[in-house]
């Protein structure tokens, strides 16, 4: 079923996961990734960014996922990463995304209030989920970067006005991740994330996923993680792949020769990330 970030995240609650957010790069991953995720029996979040959306068409990216959701029998949402432009917003929710991120986490905390609220009241309106932001993440995505100097961990206490005041219905939070990371591991701060979960029960997301050791995976899920983002790990994949593929084909061959073993390669992480995010070896309830 095509779907919501809501629902989705309200499945993982239940649960006790968290959902995977994997960033399409191209349109010819997408299929692949719902797959991974039908075999897994899990939904699955695909994201983009505005410029990838741009790239492909948001009504195209709705189409094909929308297709692919009833196809394939799996709970789909379609997610816009990191916007900042209500009129980018507003064409992804017109043209059918079902959920929307706006970042206004380099906002001055009453303005980035002002704004996510606005955004909330639209997506709302239009049956669209919104994720917003607190607190600055490190590195580089689509082209914004954040010194380790200049970013600022997620306050617990300004989560709770935040989303009293905004309505959001997931929150990113800063607890040590970094967008781009894919060479080394990040130390994520899990005190900090747990006095957050004690304040809220909003699904709470982690950005820069790449860069999470696995064997911090249970302590994140079972502290109220439930959208756990992963795009870089499947960009660098794909274009290793693809880079070796198309390095060793005749020019004459058609390109599909080359395009699916890299489609392939994402599958088995989607598929190697969701057992993991499934959470199979902790209880449903976990005791606060």
């Amino acid at each position: 079923m095509y779907t919501t970030l809501k629902n989705v995240t309200q499945t993982a609650e239940d649960l006790n996961m968290t959902i995977g957010a994997f960033n399409a790069h191209n349109l010819e991953m997408m299929p692949e990734m719902i797959r991974a995720a039908k075999e897994m029996g899990s939904p699955i979040i695909i994201q983009t960014s505005i410029a990838t959306a741009r790239y492909i068409g948001f009504k195209v990216m709705v189409a094909v996922a929308k297709q692919l959701a009833e196809d394939e029998m799996v709970d789909v949402a379609l997610h816009l990463d990191h916007a900042q432009d209500f009129d980018d917003i507003k064409e992804a929710i017109d043209s059918g995304y079902t959920s929307v991120m706006y970042d206004g986490s380099q906002l001055p905390f009453k303005e980035n209030i002002a704004k996510t609220r606005a955004v909330v009241q639209y997506a709302h309106k239009h049956g669209a989920s919104v994720e917003g932001e607190l607190g600055t993440i490190g590195g580089t995505e689509e082209g914004i970067h954040v010194e380790e100097a200049d970013r600022i961990y997620t306050s617990p206490e300004d989560v709770v006005e935040f989303v009293k005041e905004t309505g959001v219905d997931a929150l990113a939070i800063a607890i040590g991740t970094n967008h781009g990371q894919f060479k080394s591991k990040t130390e994520v701060n899990i005190p900090l994330l747990k006095e957050i979960h004690q304040v809220t029960d909003i699904p709470l997301v982690v950005h820069g996923g790449t860069g999470v050791k696995e064997e911090d995976y249970p302590d994140l899920i079972n502290n109220g993680i439930r959208k756990f983002n992963v795009g870089t790990e499947l960009l660098v994949n794909w274009t290793k792949e693809a880079k070796a593929c198309f390095a060793e084909t005749p020019v004459n061959k058609s390109l599909r020769h080359n395009v699916i073993p890299a489609n392939l390669a994402v599958k088995e992480i989607i598929k190697h990330k969701i057992g993991l995010f499934m959470n199979v070896d902790s209880p449903i309830k976990v005791a606060q």
